[in-house]
């Protein structure tokens, strides 16, 4: 018998091609060509089929790994797709977006030297490979109940519970202020990470499974046009789970904070994506969240960042720095995306942290100064001290802010005085039933975890359905028993 595995010795690591720099920043295409068949039976073949896998022990699926990567390696694609379904509702987005190097690839076992799988490149191919052969099916639940599910946020999270209630047949409603499913895939991520007919792809498969979709829907505090009260929709099904994810932006203050060319990321970031998507804007409106011929100073150091800087590179910037108050080492984006940015032509001003931002109506520079690394803090990150008389100015016509994201105020905005929070503003549940402060009302994803991975979500989102199920089936128990 031909031994398919174990070629990390003799096969070298390679992931897709990547389009070269000069091309990719002409567009808003993925930058990775797909893999070959060949090439991805090639790549998954290097897998050591581990006794103790890591890859899937830090992935927060849990998914099993070694056995698709020997499925691809013996060419059974149909069976990989099958085992990576099972336990990953959107393998296709995980394998273009995840941090692999952080997860499953940052802790697979093959020594340094020889590298690790490519597990993002060949879970990406497996799931597309299986659309393209007509592999995916819509959901066919065996039977279908007459408890209705009310999902509020159509991300990741809420998608997938959406996914696990449907093939449970539960009759599955989703809510979402935008006109787009998919949260922060459609509007946040840019297309050269993830393109938008992938969502859309998804979108249509969750139709076809029997998800009903009520979109350009703000959920409020009454009832109104676009506008839905919490209480109507909760009077709507038999249980509502809460997936919104988080949207405010933190924000910066200091001299000049509120000068104007001084945008929040998720708004730059929209109104990119908007604007791939067909979407008409005036110029007026448009403009002043566009980088073309401006010097644009992108402040964080996080995977929004580097969308933020590539996407200015994408619109033509004069030039485009990164402003992160920390050093390479500790910075929290992932490594490939600030190898793919400098490649596209960002600086990073490492150490460094705003001041104030020069200007009179409109932002004209930011005034920085130098931070040098000091002892560990609470949470184990070095903290940051400013080096005394090292203030700097970069020049800047578009200043982004990517500082990263809180919860809204929900129990303010919905009416929903005893609808629990923490301190930082998410939602209190209990972590074994997902269930929040209201009965029969329930939250998963970023909205309890605070900003996180979209793997994150897809997790919580799954295990809140599986607790949900649990309940409404204890429920229907108690009360067949009371009606005897």
């Amino acid at each position: 018998m031909v031994e398919h595995m174990l070629k990390f010795v003799s096969v070298p690591q390679s992931q897709p091609d990547k389009r070269p720099a000069v091309e990719r920043n002409g567009d808003f295409d993925e930058i990775y060509r797909a893999f070959a068949v060949e090439k991805a039976e090639q790549q998954a073949s290097r897998c050591s089929q581990c006794g103790v896998p890591f890859c899937s022990v830090h992935c927060p699926l849990g998914n099993n790994i070694p056995d698709w990567l020997k499925m691809t390696a013996e060419g059974r694609l149909e069976e990989a797709y099958a085992l990576s379904s099972a336990t990953n509702n959107f393998p296709e987005i995980c394998g273009r977006i995840c941090p692999q190097d952080r997860l499953c690839e940052g802790n697979c076992v093959i020594e340094k030297g020889f590298e690790s799988v490519t597990i993002g490149a060949v879970e990406r191919f497996i799931t597309d490979t299986a659309f393209a052969s007509g592999w995916v099916e819509p959901i066919r639940p065996p039977f279908e109940r007459e408890t209705s599910i009310g999902i509020i946020g159509a991300g990741p999270g809420g998608l997938a519970a959406a996914m696990q209630f449907r093939q449970q047949g539960y009759q599955v409603h989703v809510y979402d202020r935008y006109d787009r499913i998919g949260g922060l895939m459609i509007y946040g991520i840019p297309g050269f990470k993830l393109e938008k007919d992938i969502v859309a792809r998804r979108h249509l498969y969750l139709e076809e499974s029997g998800v009903q979709f009520h979109l350009g829907v703000d959920i409020a505090d009454g009832d109104g046009a676009g506008t839905l009260s919490f209480a109507t929709l909760q009077a709507r099904h038999d249980a509502v789970l809460i997936a919104t994810g988080v949207y405010k932006s933190r924000d910066i203050g200091g001299p000049g904070a509120g000068l104007g060319g001084i945008v929040k990321a998720l708004d730059y970031l929209t109104m990119s994506n908007r604007l791939s998507l067909g979407d008409q804007f005036a110029p007026e409106e448009s403009g002043a969240l566009n980088a073309a011929g401006k010097s644009v100073v992108v402040i964080g150091g996080g995977d929004t960042a580097m969308d933020c800087v590539r996407t200015a590179i994408r619109q033509g910037a004069k030039s485009v720095k990164c402003l992160y108050r920390r050093d390479r080492a500790n910075m929290p984006g992932s490594i490939r995306e600030v190898k793919n940015a400098e490649e596209e032509g960002v600086s990073f001003v490492w150490l460094a942290a705003p001041e104030a931002f020069l200007g009179d109506d409109t932002v004209s520079g930011v005034r920085a100064v130098r931070m040098k690394l000091g002892m560990p803090d609470a949470s184990g990150r070095q903290s940051v001290e400013p080096v005394e008389d090292s203030a700097f100015v970069l020049e800047a016509d578009l200043v982004i802010k990517a500082l990263g994201f809180d919860p809204e105020p929900l129990p303010t905005l919905w009416g929903q005085p005893d609808l629990a929070v923490s301190r930082w503003g998410t939602l209190r549940v209990d972590h074994e039933s997902f269930m929040t402060s209201l009965p029969g009302v329930f939250a998963a994803g970023d909205i309890v975890r605070g900003a996180s991975l979209v793997v994150w979500a897809i997790r919580d989102g799954r295990d809140a359905a599986a607790q949900m199920h649990r309940w409404l089936e204890n429920r229907a128990a108690q009360c067949a028993q009371a009606a005897e």
